[in-house]
């Protein structure tokens, strides 16, 4: 096969695959994980059921492709806004910007857990990028200055940073900011501040004045 030939065969492959994962998100987003179907993505963009199995061998396959596509948008956004020397705030509204532009993709990887489903190794490591950058501009901050044992349990199970050479205090900030964080944005997306009569936009600002403070 020539490199055209074989080029033209790997734009097209990339093509459909965008066309099945475009309407598996539309299929999340109007049943839920739980109803994710090769076949009838398959009969929407025109291929039987066996063809589309050539592109993605299991509903696993798909899922983690899903998952990484999200990750990787994800981390990309937090990484522009620290090369864009942002800091703690700014990669904070960079993430809740990310999060509303599309909720069922946030939900998707920050929801509730698939049943059965692990995701491989690369794709924790995409998410892990997210933490690095959490962990890089927090070590820039100053420190509250004051020990706490969480500190110590963290220094003791560190594994999660990746080998980073930053201090017990820099981990705990970096942990809370991602908690407090993703727990205010899971509940705002899952639509639990409906009908409460204040602005999720008001409380996220007073969460992340804490945080920065």
């Amino acid at each position: 096969m020539d490199t055209d030939a074989k080029n033209s065969r790997e734009r097209y492959r990339a093509q459909v695959c965008t066309e099945i994962k475009r309407y598996a998100w539309e299929q999340l987003a109007t049943a839920g994980v739980s109803a994710l179907s090769l076949n009838a993505i398959a009969k929407h963009v025109g291929m039987s059921g066996p063809a589309l199995y050539r592109y993605f061998a299991s509903r696993d396959d798909l899922i983690t492709d899903l998952i990484r596509d999200a990750y990787r948008s994800l981390a990309d956004a937090v990484q522009a806004a620290a090369d864009s020397g942002g800091g703690v705030a700014e990669i904070a509204y960079a993430t809740r910007k990310w999060a509303l532009a599309d909720p069922q993709r946030y939900l998707f990887v920050y929801g509730t857990p698939i049943p059965g489903y692990r995701a491989p190794d690369d794709t924790t490591k995409i998410s892990d990028e997210i933490m690095t950058v959490l962990l890089d501009v927090h070590a820039g901050c100053p420190g509250s200055g004051r020990a706490t044992p969480f500190e110590a349990h963290l220094d003791d199970h560190r594994d999660w940073a990746g080998g980073r050479p930053v201090t017990s205090a820099v981990l705990r900030s970096a942990v809370t900011f991602w908690t407090r964080l993703h727990g205010v944005l899971s509940l705002e997306l899952a639509g639990h501040f409906a009908g409460m009569g204040f602005d999720p936009a008001v409380l996220f600002a007073a969460e992340l004045d804490g945080l920065v403070a």
